[in-house]
């Protein structure tokens, strides 16, 4: 770990991503899936880059759900931190199968200094043990408190794709493991698809540390999710599924032999 410790803006860049957590003025991170986009959400004033698995998995020729090479998609992540100056948050689904501490080595040999990490299996979709996701959680703080690298990990929380139960009994779940991550030693949980204010609101409210809510079609926008007491926004898959839209509307007009580039 001596080449992350000779690399002292890793932790300047965590502990600045760290503060941009902030419940009513939340962290707006529209999600980039290579360098050309993290340049642009860059250049469109956004103080920090997050990549999502799904889109950057989709880039790469694979599917999501740790579909991608695990070497494939850190190279993915040091091309997007090489591009910009911002801090850069990776989406790692559930590690790769890495260990901790291997998985805190390439997050910052990458140049990343933050992670997002699942409590469901990406294969299956079953729910982790909330206590063994935990465990995995407080291994990953520990090396990276070890490691000198201040990551800021974004602790998942699926209960609202992946579980089951009445909403109330999702919404129990999801605070029950919410807590716990946060007190193992997550910066942030993202109670991954709650989209109903309340629900919002709530998690909020009772879980003690910022949350992330996942920006989709039916979710509050930006301003109101800021009222919510939401520190995190973002936007998973969507600007990539809407660029692909659009390039497939435009191939669309060129196979018809019409102009793409119409006068404004």
């Amino acid at each position: 770990m001596a080449e992350i410790h000779a690399k002292p803006e890793i932790g300047e860049k965590a502990a600045t991503l760290r503060a941009l957590h902030v419940p009513g003025d939340p962290l707006v991170l529209p999600n980039a899936w290579d360098a050309a986009s993290a340049r642009a959400v860059e250049a469109a004033g956004f103080p920090a880059v997050a990549t999502g698995s799904a889109s950057v998995a989709a880039a790469l020729g694979y599917e999501d759900g740790q579909d991608t090479p695990a070497d494939e998609m850190f190279a993915a992540v040091a091309r997007i931190a090489r591009a910009v100056a911002v801090p850069v948050t990776a989406d790692v689904e559930r590690g790769y199968g890495l260990k901790p501490a291997e998985l805190v080595e390439r997050l910052a040999a990458a140049g990343a200094v933050g992670c997002n990490l699942e409590d469901s299996d990406p294969a299956t979709g079953a729910m982790i043990d909330p206590a063994e996701q935990a465990d995995f959680v407080a291994a990953v703080r520990a090396a990276a408190d070890e490691a000198g690298t201040g990551l800021v990990i974004n602790a998942r929380v699926d209960t609202f794709i992946h579980g089951s139960g009445t909403p109330g009994e999702r919404l129990a779940e999801a605070l029950d493991r919410g807590g716990r991550y946060l007190t193992a030693g997550a910066d942030c949980v993202y109670p991954i698809f709650a989209g109903d204010p309340e629900v919002i609101a709530t998690l909020a409210r009772e879980l003690g540390g910022p949350i992330n809510v996942l920006s989709r079609p039916g979710v509050p926008a930006v301003r109101d999710l800021a009222a919510l007491g939401v520190a995190r926004v973002s936007f998973g898959p969507g600007i990539h599924r809407a660029a692909q839209a659009f390039t497939a509307q435009m191939l669309d007009t060129i196979a018809r032999g019409d102009d793409p580039f119409p006068p404004a």
